[in-house]
């Protein structure tokens, strides 16, 4: 049983997944947004780029214990 389990995370991922998968979604509403709501194969490559920027920046932020950071 996961830790998530054990403090009650309805969605039973680990506090350190929250944080990356809240971070992704940011980054694909604000992609998508930029592109009008469509995302080119060709444009894939730069999209993707900025998803891992967003998880590079969330996991160098992140700390056990603490909320996940915004």
């Amino acid at each position: 049983m996961s830790d998530a389990y054990v403090v009650g995370d309805p969605d039973g991922m680990s506090p350190l997944l929250v944080a990356v998968r809240d971070a992704v979604a940011r980054e694909l509403h604000a992609q998508l947004a930029l592109r009008g709501e469509r995302i080119e194969l060709a444009d894939v490559p730069e999209v993707s780029y900025q998803v891992t920027v967003q998880i590079e920046r969330t996991l160098s932020a992140w700390r056990p214990g603490l909320q996940s950071p915004k």
